[in-house]
């Protein structure tokens, strides 16, 4: 099975966005920016393993194992410029997915790092050992669609494991300074009424990229980027100096 989502093939496009999804989150939270994105961009979701039609997948329960698999994914389609947009944990990997591209000499031109604490500073937040109503609560506290779901037991079933794997990857993870240092621009994007991570947190992205490096603050929870999406495109499109839909 692949490792990518693409809604809409695009061979003319001059520019890949590869979406990594959030804790418990899978591809289909980028399908409607497909649509909305520049003609110019063509947009590939990242799929993790079991969820969704990866259900029988082993889940990968390792932050840098899983950004290894991600990046080695990715090679074949490094052929055009391509950016990295990740939202909480998705944020984190998509710069250890960066660190390794860069690594290998196919570096992303930019790294969009929405909703998450900086690598180097993840807090000591422990929500993956909390039996279910405890997950289902923390998730709901944080919003997003599904969260509303998880009241139906069946669904709470197929869903749970994986959701409580994530966390545990996520709060598992530490990272590691040795090694080159990111030379990737980086952009960090949060609502200002997140309450997993201050616009004031969010600006220690800064210290692990030696590129350029800016803070936006949009209105919004942890999950801004739902009711802010044209905003959230447009300051990616701005950024990667792409032309926005007609």
């Amino acid at each position: 099975m692949t490792w990518f989502r693409c809604p809409e093939n695009r061979p003319w496009a001059s520019m890949r966005l590869f979406c990594l999804p959030h804790a418990g989150g899978s591809a289909v939270f980028y399908r409607p920016w497909a649509k909305e994105i520049s003609p110019a961009v063509e947009v590939h979701a990242v799929q993790y393993p079991g969820r969704a039609d990866r259900m029988a997948d082993a889940m990968v329960t390792d932050a840098h194992q899983l950004a290894r698999l991600v990046a080695g994914a990715m090679a074949p389609l490094m052929d055009r410029p391509a950016a990295l947009f990740g939202h909480s944990m998705g944020a984190v990997l998509a710069y250890e997915v960066a660190r390794l591209l860069q690594e290998r000499g196919s570096a992303p031109v930019h790294v969009f790092a929405s909703g998450a604490r900086p690598p180097h500073d993840r807090g000591d937040d422990r929500v993956a050992g909390k039996d279910d109503d405890g997950l289902v609560a923390e998730m709901v506290k944080l919003g997003g669609s599904d969260a509303e779901a998880l009241q139906d037991p069946e669904l709470r079933e197929l869903v749970l494991p994986y959701v409580r794997n994530d966390f545990r990857l996520i709060e598992d993870y530490a990272h590691r300074p040795a090694g080159p240092r990111l030379t990737v621009p980086i952009t960090a994007i949060v609502g200002d009424g997140d309450p997993h991570v201050s616009a004031e947190r969010a600006a220690g992205w800064a210290d692990v990229t030696d590129g350029r490096f800016a803070l936006r603050v949009l209105p919004g929870d942890h999950f801004y980027l739902t009711e802010q999406q044209p905003d959230v495109i447009a300051e990616i499109l701005r950024t990667l100096e792409v032309p926005a839909a007609p």
